[in-house]
C-alpha cells in the first residue's frame, strides 16, 4: 500500500482530492491535515511516501511544512497544490524537492496523471529497496556460510572446492597482527545458544564463528590493540555467558588458546583451547590455556593415527574391533612413557574427536566425544575410552541399518513402477550407485526373495488388476506387464497362483 498524506485547510478541497484518487488507484492508504503544522505532527506518526501539500494555509505554510518534513524524513515525495501558478512559488518548491504540482482547480484526469507518476516513481523505489535488501540478505548469507568454511578449514583441516585463501581474502580479514580461538563448550541446548553467539560476535565485529561441532562452537578472535590479551578474552567471554544464560539453562564452559601472529598458526590456539577445556573446574565458568592445569607440553592433535589414511578407512568401513585395538594401544605407549594423565586424555578425546569428525563426513551425526569425569588413572581412561567409541560405534550400525532399509525401499520402489520393462540387476544398482552383487545380497537378506522373485510378483499383481478388464487379451496383459511370451507368462501366473490366467479371470468374474 502507498500511504498518502493530503493537506489543505479547507476540507471540501481535501475530500474531493481524496474521492477522485479512491476511484483511479485502489492501493493507497490515506491520512487528511487540516494546517501545515499538524501536517508535520502526521508525517512523523503516519509516515507517508507522498504528501500533497497545499501551499497556501494559514500559520505554517506549504513550502515551511514540506522543510520541516523534508528536513526528518528525506525520503517523502511532496506534490503540491496550489491556486497560485507563478514561478517564486515552484522556484522554491523545486528547491526543497517537491516532485510536481498541481493547481487548483484541476480536471480529475490531471490529478490522476500527476499523482499516478509520482506514485509510479515510488513503486519502483520500493522495488529497488526490496531488491537491494533481498541482495544484502543473500550476501550475508553467503558471508556466513565462508566464515564457518574458514573456521572449519583453519581449525580441522577439511579439503573445500574453494581454497581458504580466497575465502579469507572475501571475508575482508580486519588489520590485526593477532589471534586467538576460544572453544565453547555446550550440552544438548547449544543450538539454541548458537545463532545469539553468532550474532553477537558479528555485532562486536570480535572475530570468525565456525560451526556447531557436537557440544563445541569455535571461535577465532582477532586482538584489540587498545586492549590486553587476557582483558578481551575475559570480556568476550562474559558477554557470550550472559548471551547463552539468556538464550537457555544450558550449561557453558569456554576453554581460551593462546594468541598467535598468523592463521597459519591459528590451529595450535585451537589446540591450547582445547587443553584448557580440560580444566572445567566447577567453580570456573571460563579458563585460558596458561591457566590450565595440563602440562604445557605441546599437544599435536593431527594424531599420527590420521596420518596413515588406513585408519580412516577403519572408520568409514565399521572396523570398530580394529579401532579399538589401534587407540588401545596407543594408550599403552602413553602410559609406558608415563605421559601425564592429563595430557594423555587430551591426546586421546582428540583422537576421538577425529573419528567422530571422519563419521560426520560420511553422513553419521555424533554429538562431539567429551569424558564424563576428568580421569585420575590410566584404567579408567580406558574405560571412558571404550565407552566413548562404543557410543559412536552403536550410531555407525544403526545409521547402516538405516541406509540399507532406505535402499531396499528405493530398489522396491524402483521395481514397482517399472515391473513392465526388463529391469536388471545393473540397472537396479546404478539406480542407488550401489554394486550389482552388494544389492542382490542386501535385498535377500532384508526381504526373504531375491530380486526376481519380487519382480514376478509385482508383474503377477499387476496382471490380476488388469484380469477384471474383459476388452483386454490375455496376450494383451502378457505385453502389459512385461513378458514377451503368453505361454511363458501363463506358466509364470499358475505357478503363482496355482491356477491358469483364463480360469482366474473365470473365478474372478463369477463363472465357475
Amino acid at each position: 500500500m502507498i500511504k498518502l498524506l493530503i493537506v489543505d485547510d479547507e476540507q471540501i478541497e481535501r475530500r474531493g482530492m481524496q474521492a477522485i484518487l479512491e476511484k483511479s488507484f485502489s492501493n493507497i492508504q490515506f491520512q487528511q491535515a487540516k494546517n501545515g503544522k499538524m501536517a508535520v505532527e502526521l508525517a512523523a506518526e503516519f509516515v507517508p511516501d507522498l504528501i500533497l501539500m497545499d501551499i497556501k494555509m494559514p500559520g505554517m505554510n506549504g513550502l515551511e511544512a514540506v522543510e520541516k518534513i523534508s528536513n526528518a524524513n528525506p525520503k517523502i515525495k511532496f506534490i503540491m497544490v496550489t491556486a497560485y501558478d507563478t514561478f517564486s512559488y515552484m522556484k522554491a518548491a523545486i528547491k526543497l524537492g517537491v516532485k510536481d504540482y498541481v493547481l487548483k482547480p484541476s480536471k480529475a484526469s490531471e490529478i490522476k496523471d500527476t499523482v499516478g507518476k509520482v506514485i509510479q516513481l515510488i513503486e519502483e523505489e520500493q522495488r529497488a529497496l526490496i531488491w537491494e535488501l533481498e541482495q544484502q540478505a543473500e550476501r550475508q548469507k553467503a558471508l556466513a556460510l565462508m566464515e564457518t568454511d574458514v573456521v572449519t578449514q583453519l581449525l580441522f583441516d577439511h579439503v573445500h572446492d574453494v581454497h581458504v585463501d580466497m575465502l579469507v581474502e572475501m571475508l575482508e580479514l580486519p588489520s590485526t597482527d593477532e589471534m586467538f580461538v576460544m572453544l565453547v563448550l555446550m550440552d544438548e541446548d547449544g543450538d539454541r545458544c548458537y545463532m545469539g553467539i553468532k550474532e553477537l560476535i558479528r555485532q562486536t565485529k570480535s572475530g570468525w564463528v565456525g560451526a556447531l561441532y557436537g557440544h563445541q562452537l569455535p571461535i577465532i578472535v582477532f586482538r584489540q590493540p587498545e586492549k590486553t590479551y587476557r582483558s578481551q578474552a575475559s570480556h568476550l567471554a562474559r558477554q557470550i555467558l550472559s548471551t547463552v544464560k539468556k538464550e537457555s539453562s544450558t550449561n557453558c564452559f569456554i576453554g581460551i588458546g593462546r594468541a598467535c601472529t598468523s592463521l597459519e598458526h591459528v590451529r595450535q590456539s585451537y589446540q591450547d583451547a582445547l587443553v584448557a577445556t580440560i580444566d572445567s573446574r566447577p567453580s570456573l565458568h571460563y579458563s585460558f590455556h596458561s591457566d590450565s592445569l595440563v602440562s604445557d607440553t605441546k599437544v599435536n592433535s593431527q594424531h599420527y593415527l590420521f596420518k596413515d589414511k588406513g585408519f580412516a578407512d577403519l572408520i568409514r568401513l565399521g572396523q570398530w574391533e580394529k579401532i579399538r585395538a589401534e587407540l588401545l594401544g596407543v594408550l599403552d605407549v602413553y602410559e609406558k612413557k608415563h605421559a601425564p594423565i592429563l595430557q594423555s586424555q587430551q591426546l586421546m578425546l582428540e583422537a576421538l574427536w577425529g573419528v567422530s569428525r571422519i563419521m560426520n563426513e560420511i553422513g553419521i551425526e555424533t554429538g562431539t566425544p567429551l569424558y564424563s569425569i576428568q580421569t585420575t588413572d590410566y584404567r579408567q581412561l580406558r574405560m571412558e575410552t571404550l565407552r566413548l567409541l562404543e557410543i559412536m560405534g552403536h550410531a555407525f550400525t544403526k545409521h547402516i541399518s538405516l541406509l540399507e532399509a532406505d535402499t531396499v525401499q528405493q530398489v522396491k520402489q524402483y521395481i514397482k513402477k517399472h515391473s513392465h520393462e526388463d529391469i536388471s540387476l545393473d540397472s537396479l544398482a546404478k539406480k542407488v550407485g550401489l554394486s550389482p552383487i552388494y544389492i542382490s545380497k542386501l535385498f535377500k537378506e532384508k526381504q526373504g526373495i531375491n530380486y526376481i522373485d519380487f519382480l514376478t510378483e509385482c508383474r503377477i499383481e499387476k496382471a490380476k488388476k488388469l484380469m477384471s478388464d474383459t476388452d483386454t487379451s490375455i496376450k494383451e496383459i502378457t505385453f502389459e506387464v512385461g513378458y514377451h511370451d503368453p505361454n511363458y507368462f501363463s506358466k509364470v501366473f499358475k505357478k503363482m497362483t496355482g491356477i491358469s490366467p483364463k480360469e482366474y479371470r473365470k473365478t474372478l468374474l463369477g463363472q465357475i
